[in-house]
């Protein structure tokens, strides 16, 4: 159990390191917001990853037939980082100020986002729809609850140690950029938004 419990630590930290859309959408909300925004995207897509995570653990039945949910995830996500974009463009030319938006306000939106951003990202259910040839491979090769209660429990451990650096990470090098590195920031983010929308469709066809 330490060893599995182990390895879904490591496999969690892979699988939220890799750049994607909660990347880009914590790095823009942490520019104009700091350390609270960016921690809200991440906590609201681990909320998100929680979600997928228990659905894939439970073993429902429609998450092990990806292909036709895969699609439709990836349409709705499409639609949702087309939007990112569009206002990440937008808030390049406005600037930072985004009058009577405080701190919560735009807490809220960020976590808002992350959970969005989890709920319709297809690589979520790929990666819970194979979970058990990874248990296997893992060594569990007839796994039971207390295998998946193990592997989850590394997996939400990792989130949360990756949560919190990253969020401090953006925080002390983009927290509240203002004039040119600001536009330039949030214009990258939303040709990455635009990119990713793009890839995500056509990845699922």
């Amino acid at each position: 159990m330490v060893s599995l419990i182990a390895a879904a630590f490591l496999l969690g930290l892979v699988f939220n390191a890799a750049p994607g859309p909660v990347f880009a959408e914590t790095v823009r909300r942490g520019t104009g917001g700091g350390f609270g925004p960016a921690l809200a995207v991440q906590l609201g897509s681990l909320a998100g990853d929680a979600l997928w995570a228990v659905i894939g653990l439970a073993g429902v039945g429609f998450i092990s037939q990806p292909r036709s949910l895969s699609l439709a995830v990836a349409v709705a996500g499409a639609g949702y980082l087309i939007w990112l974009a569009f206002h990440s463009w937008r808030e390049s030319l406005r600037g930072p100020a985004l009058p009577g938006a405080g701190p919560e306000m735009l807490s809220r939106k960020a976590f808002r986002s992350g959970v969005l951003l989890s709920l319709t990202n297809p690589q979520n259910i790929a990666y819970w729809a194979a979970l058990g040839s990874a248990l296997a491979a893992l060594g569990a090769e007839d796994p039971g609850a207390l295998d998946y209660a193990g592997f989850f429990v590394g997996f939400m451990m990792s989130s949360l140690v990756w949560v919190l650096l990253f969020a401090a990470l953006v925080d002390r090098l983009l927290g509240r950029i203002a004039g040119m590195w600001y536009r330039v920031t949030h214009r990258l983010c939303a040709i990455l938004f635009l990119a990713l929308a793009l890839a995500s469709v056509a990845g699922a066809l």
